[in-house]
């Protein structure tokens, strides 16, 4: 398939990045390169960096003309290991827009998507275990618990035994497992019912969190004074800690209410650039429905 993706909130990322020429800014999650694209068209120099193959390979063949682009593949959770030792850091800007690409989803080779039929796989790049793999290997318990915290989905018990029980190794199987693991009268009426099902699996497999918390806690080493970060996010479980690391980073106290001091060691040398989550217009979300659930937020380091 051809890797056509539609940039969620492309001017808006461009607003808070502020790129110009002598700025170098890191695309932590490449994609097919389109916020990359409005990054150079204001001249900054830009490293693009997606774990996805495919994703390397388009981007490349449609900036790679550009000599302040370069591409390469790594995991947005090891930005620091994977610039350093090429003397890339620090930067003026990070850019991360998380989670799965539009490619990626209407791809069914890929094994995303529960609208289409294919191989149960969901991984972003190519190592490691795909979902079937890992459904196979886990207990029941350990499977339960994934789709519990990480799809939010309330019938994770059942949908776990199910799943046990099926050993799906298509997308379909798959699905057919959640149907017959949830009451018809509970599927929801706005979600296809597999759906937090599908996005545990996916965050599961991809560690996408423990990537997304790795991002975070190494900013303040990738960014030189002055240097930007912006992190789009879609769903809670991502837009929550992007929230709390923000707030720590901007010295905000974190600690639980209700202590009588704070104890977090609140005191940052950060800054908001969004002091709420930026949301895709009206016109975006017509556009691409997909923008719907998109949250931006960026930072500006100060010392």
């Amino acid at each position: 398939m051809e890797y056509a993706h539609q940039t969620v909130l492309r001017d808006e990322v461009v607003d808070v990045l502020a790129p110009t020429a002598g700025r170098t800014i890191v695309d932590a999650t490449l994609g097919g390169g389109g916020h990359a694209e409005a990054l150079l068209d204001r001249g900054a120099t830009v490293i693009g960096v997606d774990r996805d193959p495919s994703a390397v390979a388009a981007a490349t063949a449609r900036l790679g003309g550009r000599a302040t682009f370069r591409a390469l593949r790594g995991n947005a959770g090891d930005l620091e290991a994977l610039l350093a030792p090429l003397g890339l850091l620090p930067v003026d800007g990070v850019l991360a827009d998380l989670g799965v690409s539009s490619p990626q989803l209407d791809d069914p080779d890929r094994g995303f998507s529960f609208q289409g039929d294919g191989p149960l796989d969901m991984r972003m790049g190519q190592e490691g275990q795909t979902a079937a793999g890992a459904i196979a290997a886990a207990d029941e318990a350990t499977l339960a618990r994934v789709l519990r915290e990480l799809g939010e989905e309330p019938f994770a018990g059942p949908i776990a035994r199910a799943l046990k029980g099926a050993q799906p190794t298509t997308t379909a199987a798959a699905v057919e497992a959640v149907k017959r693991a949830v009451p018809r009268r509970a599927w929801p009426e706005r979600l296809h019912v597999a759906t937090r099902t599908f996005q545990a699996l996916r965050i599961w497999v991809n560690d996408e969190l423990g990537a997304l918390e790795r991002l975070l806690d190494s900013l303040p080493r990738l960014l030189r004074l002055g240097g930007r970060a912006a992190i789009i996010s879609f769903h809670s479980l991502e837009d929550r800690r992007v929230k709390q690391a923000f707030r720590a980073l901007e010295g905000r106290c974190t600690c639980p209410p209700g202590l009588p001091v704070c104890v977090c060691g609140a005191g940052g040398s950060f800054r908001p650039l969004t002091r709420k989550a930026v949301k895709a217009s009206a016109a975006e979300v017509e556009r691409n429905p997909r923008s719907r659930s998109a949250r931006l937020r960026a930072v500006e380091r100060l010392s």
